[in-house]
């Protein structure tokens, strides 16, 4: 099969078309012919040095596929064989086949192209189990949201759009803020010509927001915590400005926050299986409903992977970058 394969930890030109064998589909495992990949941060630093697969998986990069199952391994069912699946893989994404746990398999519904269902697994498990799992976050509350126009910040959008919550998102440009609000944010501010802690303040009228999911980490999350309202909760996904803060200690208590944070690629199977689950009963009537789709932004060949990673790096997209076979 063709895939993609990091040469050297390096810029996106390390990222170079190879022949690999078909995967063989373990116990509970089945084996997807890959029509599209979705392309997410964590690739970009996978690619790096900086993200290596765990143990077991495979050191092809991409995190989610979708496709048709064709193959499966002892205790996957045979029903599954034929399949529209899309899935959330710990590594192998960029490649015609894919071994996938079958238990992180979600149906694609006919409403979703398969770009689009490459597109979701990855970003979905991520806000689902951050935002309103480990944050909490219901019905009625505002939120904030940082990098609103990448593939996170869309899916919380969308997410919160259904489930009652006013999101308010951060963005590099007035045009895009003007997308996310477009979208359907609440609120969007310019971080690089207003300070959010103010906007924040200012838009919740001083009683600041109930969640913070945060991407950003380094010296963003010191002010992150001057957005919460008492009780407030504090997520951390990513680390891209550092993986340490200073923290006002005495405030925390004060307030009675909560600071908080995952990462998912790591987390075994059965945690993993246990979120599809719960996404199956109480997300996924949203997409076949046709009521929750994944923002695109460009699609790439498999071969053109480098250059959807320096279109990711360049941060102009707006929503999810996708590769196709």
């Amino acid at each position: 099969m063709k895939a993609i394969e990091i040469s050297t930890p390096g810029g996106p030109e390390v990222l170079l078309p190879v022949h690999r064998p078909v995967p063989v589909p373990g116990h509970d495992v089945v084996l997807v012919e890959v029509p599209a990949a979705g392309v997410n941060r964590p690739d970009v630093l996978q690619r790096k040095g900086g993200y290596p697969p765990p143990p077991g998986a495979s050191d092809i990069p991409g995190l989610e596929i979708a496709g048709t199952v064709v193959a499966a391994g002892s205790g996957a069912g045979e029903a599954l064989i034929g399949t529209r699946v899309c899935a959330l893989v710990a590594g192998g994404g960029y490649a015609e086949y894919c071994v996938a746990p079958a238990g992180t398999c979600l149906p694609v519904p006919e409403v979703l192209r398969m770009t689009e269902a490459a597109a979701m697994p990855e970003t979905l498990f991520t806000v689902w189990t951050n935002l309103f799992e480990r944050g909490f976050a219901a019905d009625g509350d505002t939120v904030l949201v940082h990098g609103g126009t990448s593939g996170i910040g869309t899916m919380a959008i969308s997410l919160g759009n259904l489930f009652g919550l006013d999101v308010i998102v951060t963005c590099g440009s007035d045009e895009k803020c003007a997308r996310a609000v477009e979208l359907g944010a609440a609120h969007a501010i310019n971080y690089k010509e207003t300070d959010f802690v103010d906007a924040v303040d200012r838009w919740t009228e001083g009683k600041g927001v109930a969640v913070v999911l945060d991407m950003v980490g380094g010296d963003y999350l010191p002010r992150n915590l001057k957005c919460l309202a008492v009780e407030g909760r504090h997520v951390s996904i990513a680390v891209q400005r550092g993986a340490t803060a200073e923290i006002p200690i005495f405030d925390i208590m004060r307030r009675r926050l909560t600071l908080t944070g995952s990462t998912l690629r790591p987390r075994d199977v059965g945690f993993k299986t246990m979120v599809a689950d719960e996404l199956s009963k109480t997300v996924w009537p949203y997409v076949e409903g046709n009521r929750l789709k994944p923002v695109m932004d460009m699609s790439f060949p498999l071969a053109e992977a480098a250059a959807a990673h320096a279109r990711m790096e360049a941060g102009a997209h707006v929503g999810k970058i996708v590769l196709t076979m």
